[in-house]
């Protein structure tokens, strides 16, 4: 008779998941937090007690699991579609008549969803059992996150009940609630460390993490709003399965409903409109969709959009507050920016003593002076900026804000960019762009170095720690001054330490476009980074970084511009720009520095994985001109999740030139070239879109 307590483990287990299902779904809870605590401290005890009994949907499982090296991609079964939309009630009556006229007449509901406004992402239960969890990507193609959504307790690592589809593919929104948010916040200002700027980015960066371990106790929050795969489906409307993904656990917005029409959708905005600032998580609107799931097969969608369904913007918020005084930003590049200092005003729930004036061009076109009551508007919702000038409050002493004529920061010569839009500091060794260079060096795009947010690293620079991207390596070896720093304790700094030690795996794309080359951004910098991974070479064991540095350092430098030109995409100007960073001396020096740290950084890209259908495969694409469904960035990213490299710019190495409308010079060189040309539905077809 076997002594294993299977049968208590199994117990608690579903003890958990019920408990879990109450506190996320039902907001109900029935035992105090302790107590949940002794239930999960005994399982894990017999769990570790008998390792063989421990099973992948487990409680215990949603945290602690492995670092992983990098995102694989996954390729969605039904592709994340954008959502169109819309920001008046006459738009929504028309959204109405078209989908009265596709229905033929024919009755139908809506259902109503807060628009939440956080990460979109996909999770795969096959067989009841989470098995892939991945972001949106492109719509067809998005990240492997699995690793950190199963730390999220809201996303159960098993459905509930028996009755649940072999497949189920939920879409849904991970937030993070404002409370816990600033509660986070608060945490890291105490530890010295920056705070996150808004939920949102927090978010999509909290997932991005290879070590699970660092988005624990940050109460991220999953909520359902939509579904793909569903195999068998069982019922007939949206309504219905959405009842079911409650039952079956999946937590679902508690202000979801249906309507009959409209009419009373829209006698019900300016009541959401107030009623979005008492949720426990940020929305920027409302999502209508046919109820009936034969009649959204009925409608179909456009190559982008869904014809069933549509989102209704709130308008943003905006107040009014009048202008103290503007100072100047320098940054990386040093470029000089006005910033207005404004009387304190709230705005959007927080409250806001700086806006953005962008650039001088934009100070001339607003007429905005000093002393001027000014409308400000929160841009997406994140930064604040100046979106007019209220004339008629305009004092008689009003100030107008003049270009400087030094750098702000170090007293050096500053110049004009052609054109007068932007005033650039001209001093390489000023101070203030070695400052902002470090911070993108650091930044979530760029090495993602977690905890060095901006107020640490601009500490760093004063305290003379850091110099060029090289010192981030050394900061090890001066751990006890370090400690020293006003609130630098020792677990905020063995964040730092562990984030930068995680920044040596970024591959070579996210370490090019952190060394701000002049016009290389990630695009550039990945195209860049995979030409010359693809390279041959000859047997020799060289990086990709030194394969690139060796084109654009040997021979003369015409010769160098002219290789880099026959990359697809890389113009003169950003030839010139790559090759006289790396044929200068502080470019050396750094590129030098970096490729000595020890243990090293990875000086190599990996190759891009590809699964599903590729009818791009090893093709070049260009596209100009305007497209009617698809905006540039979409078309290049449908491009490579196809297989495929898109390309700036057309050569004898172009294989197909996607035209939209006005296209240009594009389209006559690629006439002149031969190079095989489509229109839009063409290429949509080519592509598998519909």
């Amino acid at each position: 008779m076997s002594n294993k307590p299977t049968k208590r483990i199994e117990e608690l287990r579903t003890q958990l998941r019920e408990h879990d299902y109450r506190y996320y779904v039902l907001a109900k809870p029935t035992i105090p937090d302790r107590e949940y605590d002794r239930l999960m401290e005994e399982l894990q005890k017999l769990e570790d007690e008998h390792p063989d009994l421990v099973t992948p949907d487990s409680p215990t499982q949603r945290v602690g699991g492995e670092p992983i090296d990098r995102f694989r991609n996954v390729t969605h079964a039904v592709p994340m579609m954008s959502v169109d939309n819309t920001y008046s009630a006459e738009q929504l009556r028309e959204f109405d008549a078209r989908v009265a006229k596709g229905l033929g007449g024919d009755p139908y509901r809506y259902l109503v969803d807060p628009k939440i406004d956080g990460v979109a992402v996909s999770l795969t239960y096959e067989r009841g059992q989470l098995t892939v969890a991945a972001t949106r990507g492109d719509g067809r193609v998005g990240d492997d996150i699995t690793h950190n959504v199963r730390t999220i307790a809201s996303v159960p690592l098993r459905l509930r009940g028996e009755d649940f589809p072999e497949v189920l593919d939920v879409r849904g929104e991970i937030v993070w609630p404002t409370e816990a948010f600033e509660r986070f916040n608060r945490e890291r200002e105490q530890r010295g460390e920056e705070p996150f700027a808004n939920p949102r980015n927090a978010t999509a960066g909290s997932l991005k993490q290879l070590d699970p371990k660092n988005i624990e106790g940050r109460g991220l929050l999953f909520i359902a709003h939509g579904f793909g795969r569903v195999e068998p489906a069982t019922v007939d409307t949206s309504s219905e399965l959405f009842a079911q993904l409650n039952a079956w656990g999946i937590p679902i917005s508690a202000h979801t409903h249906t309507v009959d029409s409209m009419d009373e959708v829209i006698e019900r905005l300016s009541e959401w409109d107030e009623r979005r600032h008492s949720l426990p998580y940020e929305t920027d609107g409302l999502v209508i969709k046919v109820d009936a799931l034969d009649q959204r097969d009925a409608l179909g969608a456009t190559s982008k959009y869904p014809r069933w369904c549509i989102a209704y913007k709130f308008e943003p918020e905006q107040a009014e507050s009048r202008i103290l005084s503007v100072d100047f930003q320098v940054g990386k590049q040093g470029t000089i920016t006005p910033r207005a200092v404004m009387e304190p005003v709230l705005l959007s729930g927080t409250t806001v003593r700086h806006a953005s004036l962008h650039n001088f061009d934009q100070v001339d076109r607003l007429d905005v002076r000093i002393g001027d009551s000014v409308i400000v508007q929160k841009a997406g919702e994140i930064i604040p900026q100046v979106m007019s000038v209220v004339k008629e409050k305009r004092p008689r002493n009003a100030k107008r804000i003049e270009r400087p004529a030094q750098c702000p920061e170090c007293g050096g010569e500053v110049e004009r960019d052609e054109g007068g839009v932007y005033v650039r500091c001209i001093n390489p060794t000023c101070p203030a762009q070695l400052t902002e260079r470090l911070i993108h060096f650091a930044g979530r795009n760029q090495m993602d170095i977690e905890g060095a947010g901006e107020k640490l690293v601009t500490l760093l620079v004063q305290k003379g720690f850091l110099k060029d991207y090289a010192d981030f390596y050394h900061l090890h070896e001066r751990r006890d001054e370090l400690l020293q720093l006003e609130r630098m304790g020792e677990k905020s700094l063995d964040n730092l330490l562990e984030g930068i030690e995680a920044s040596k795996k970024q591959p070579l794309s996210r370490l090019l476009a952190a060394l701000n080359i002049r016009h290389v951004g990630g695009s550039t910098a990945e195209v860049l980074a995979e030409h010359f991974a693809e390279e041959e070479t000859s047997g020799k064991s060289n990086s990709t970084m030194e394969r690139l540095r060796e084109v654009c350092a040997s021979g003369p430098m015409e010769e160098a511009e002219a290789r880099l030109e026959e990359i697809e995409g890389v113009g003169p100007e950003l030839a010139y720009s790559i090759v006289h960073f790396f044929r200068s001396e502080e470019g050396r020096r750094v590129v030098d520095r970096l490729m000595a740290v020890d243990p090293p950084l990875n000086m190599n890209q990996p190759r891009r994985e590809t699964s599903g259908k590729q009818p791009f495969a090893g093709m070049t694409i260009v596209v100009t001109g305007t497209l009617k469904t698809l905006g540039r960035k979409e078309a290049q990213d449908l491009i490579k999740s196809l297989g495929g490299k898109s390309a700036g710019s057309v050569s004898k190495k172009t294989d197909l030139v996607v035209v939209g409308e006005s296209p240009g010079s594009k389209l006559d060189k690629a006439t002149e070239l031969g190079i095989k040309t489509v229109e839009e539905e063409e290429f949509l077809k080519m592509a598998g879109i519909e």
